[in-house]
């Protein structure tokens, strides 16, 4: 028993480090060290949430539509100011839900509910490198299974998945589209990193780590600059699904979708300019 106490404390005090770090940089101290841990750890991942969205956001979108300006992407499919306003509008009612999803993922690891670990001591490398990629195909396949689900499932998407797809056109989707999403429907697609908690061992800065590339990706996937790098589900493989609904569910990677007979792939021409595509 204690050597269990000792187990879960190293979370806490892992987790308590994470919280002093960033919110003694962000706010005064009078504000946030009276509050609970549950809340310290929530408003932590709120704050670090919304600067990573609007910075890379932000950084992206001047680099591609300014900077390189009809480079990666025609001057007809840059998405207008209107349209990158209301996705901002959309993510930013949403981060205060989406930031509790990982909350509450780091309150049921440090209460010893999931298979999570705190030092290397008990894997050895192979171990945890095998651990990891079992994660991320257990990840992979349970969020294709979940927007598939959300896609198939009508009242599911009338209610929760249709706010996404209100970007359908190439000149309406934007890194800025990543998060704007109905909340329901970006924890539900982050739910299979936390299920896989349970079914596999894992680091936790290897999880709160791929949590936050997951964050990159979905903004990412939205630039519609297409890189042709197998097996990757890149950004012209979900403007694809932005435009036909029923192509390319894949998260990280094509997998799954050509195991299941939902891949489109898109025609890379022009730079990866021209998003027609072909079945594969």
């Amino acid at each position: 028993m204690a050597a269990e106490n000792g187990f879960l404390t190293q979370f806490v005090d892992e987790t308590t480090f994470y919280n002093r770090i960033v919110l003694s940089h962000l706010l005064p101290a009078n504000l946030w060290e009276p509050l609970p841990r549950f809340l310290q750890t929530w408003l932590r991942s709120y704050l670090t949430g919304n600067l990573f969205y609007f910075i890379s956001a932000f950084l992206w979108c001047f680099y591609i539509y300014y900077l390189k300006r009809n480079v990666y992407i025609p001057e007809d499919s840059i998405p207008t100011r209107k349209a990158m306003i209301q996705q901002i509008h959309v993510a930013v009612k949403g981060m205060p839900w989406y930031t509790l999803f990982p909350t509450v993922s780091e309150y049921m690891i440090e209460r010893g509910w999931t298979k999570c670990y705190s030092t290397l001591d008990q894997f050895n490398w192979f171990l945890c490198f095998v651990y990891i990629v079992l994660y991320l195909v257990i990840v992979e396949f349970g969020m294709y299974l979940v927007h598939k689900g959300l896609h198939d499932i009508k009242f599911l998407y009338k209610h929760l998945h249709a706010t996404h797809h209100m970007y359908n056109k190439q000149n309406t989707l934007s890194p800025f589209a990543g998060f704007a999403s109905h909340p329901l429907d970006g924890i539900l697609q982050a739910a299979p990193h936390v299920i896989a908690l349970f079914i596999v061992p894992v680091h936790l800065i290897t999880h709160m780590s791929l949590l936050f590339l997951g964050g990159i990706w979905t903004t990412c996937i939205h630039d519609c600059i297409h890189g042709n790098i197998w097996p990757i589900m890149g950004a012209g493989y979900h403007t694809i699904h932005h435009t036909t609904y029923k192509h390319n569910y894949g998260q990280y990677t094509i997998c799954m979708d050509w195991m299941f007979g939902t891949l489109k792939v898109p025609v890379a021409e022009d730079n990866g300019l021209d998003q027609k595509a072909k079945c594969d």
